[in-house]
């Protein structure tokens, strides 16, 4: 009898703390502090059908195939951006900013450009996505001063580009600067957005993202400038896309050949979205799994290198002090979170900042 009291304790025990636990997590849940809607911070991808007909276009964006094997003996083929790391060659990508301005019905005006020297668009410009000063050393590895992402994919497949030191993959222009095309200004109607306090009670504009992506498709037909062959970035300000839902930190997507992505910068730290965060996540993305001409697939599905981390502390977030700003700078996933061999990154390891993970897919894809 004694041990079978002890047994009921212990299960009533443990009903009890499962239920509180859940209840915690229930309440834990984010809502917008005005509207008290859920609040559901994440990062999408939205590929779009390919016309198989359409003439392959004049220009086309730098892009390398490769593939792996996973522990079960499957070949899984991929395509990414820049030049294969065997080659021992670099890739420039010509990148354009768009500044998009967003004024709502209601008349609250969101624009990347306020601020002057430290607006959002110039803090972005001069982020360690774009400045090549900083230098990453990752677990005593040296993968040299370069971009953001450039040290990722370096770190990536180090098995291959530490012996290949002329490897790279970088954003800019002709002479590895960028281009600030004019201000897309954006009258939303009523329908397609709203204003909201969705994180910390900070004032933010929610836009349908189906909307959103419509004006800006439009934008780049009428910029004879932008071409399949670099990458259009649309940068709002304080503004979350919304899909089902708040909030959409930001996207990238195909129209065609036409591969561009859209991220918004928050300039309330700690927030999600905060400063180019979205932005690393984004342009990370576009670099392995750049959706033309075909998306590509792996045992975890397409290569979402920074779903995986995105509810991580901070947003998976890790701090990056440059020109006397902190940057935080999304971890993103190495092919080994997909079942390649654990020998393809530096170190071995999952990530670029080393998250413990244990197996593979272990945070979906």
């Amino acid at each position: 009898m004694k041990t079978r009291s002890t047994r009921l304790g212990l299960l009533m025990a443990l009903t009890l703390l499962i239920c509180c636990t859940l209840s915690v997590f229930v309440m834990a849940q984010q809502r917008d502090s005005v509207t008290n809607e859920i609040v559901k911070p994440r990062f999408v991808v939205v590929p779009k059908a390919i016309d198989p007909n359409m003439p392959t276009p004049e220009v086309t964006l730098q892009e390398w195939n490769g593939s792996f094997m996973d522990h079960n003996g499957n070949n899984h083929n991929f395509v990414m951006v820049g030049a294969d790391p065997s080659t021992n060659q670099g890739a420039l990508i010509p990148t354009w900013i768009i500044p998009v301005k967003i004024i709502l019905s209601t008349g609250e005006v969101f624009d990347p450009l306020a601020g002057g020297p430290f607006s959002p668009l110039a803090r972005t410009i001069t982020s360690p996505i774009f400045d090549r000063s900083t230098d990453y050393t990752q677990g005593g590895v040296d993968l040299g001063h370069t971009q953001y992402i450039d040290a990722f994919q370096r770190g990536n497949f180090w098995s291959i580009v530490q012996n290949n030191p002329n490897s790279h993959l970088l954003l800019g222009g002709p002479s590895a600067g960028i281009t600030i095309l004019p201000v897309l200004t954006l009258n939303v109607p009523a329908g397609n957005g709203h204003l909201g306090h969705p994180f910390n009670g900070h004032a933010a504009a929610e836009v349908d993202l189906n909307y959103f992506d419509t004006q800006i498709s439009t934008y780049m037909t009428q910029h004879s400038q932008i071409t399949p062959a670099g990458l259009p970035i649309f940068e709002t300000t304080d503004t979350y896309l919304t899909e089902g839902g708040c909030c959409v930190g930001g996207y990238h997507s195909n129209n065609g050949a036409q591969t561009y992505s859209h991220f918004t910068y928050i300039d309330h730290p700690g927030d999600f979205a905060q400063d180019v965060s979205a932005l690393s996540h984004e342009v990370g993305e576009w670099a392995d799994d750049p959706l033309y001409p075909s998306r590509n697939s792996t045992p975890c599905g397409i290569l979402e290198i920074g779903d995986p981390l995105e509810a991580t502390a901070n947003y998976g977030g890790y701090p990056y002090v440059l020109h006397n700003f902190t940057y935080n700078l999304q971890d993103m996933v190495f092919l080994r979170y997909f079942d390649a061999p654990a020998g393809t990154s530096v170190n071995s390891w999952w990530s670029f900042q080393n998250y413990p993970f244990t197996r593979i897919c272990q945070n979906g894809s």
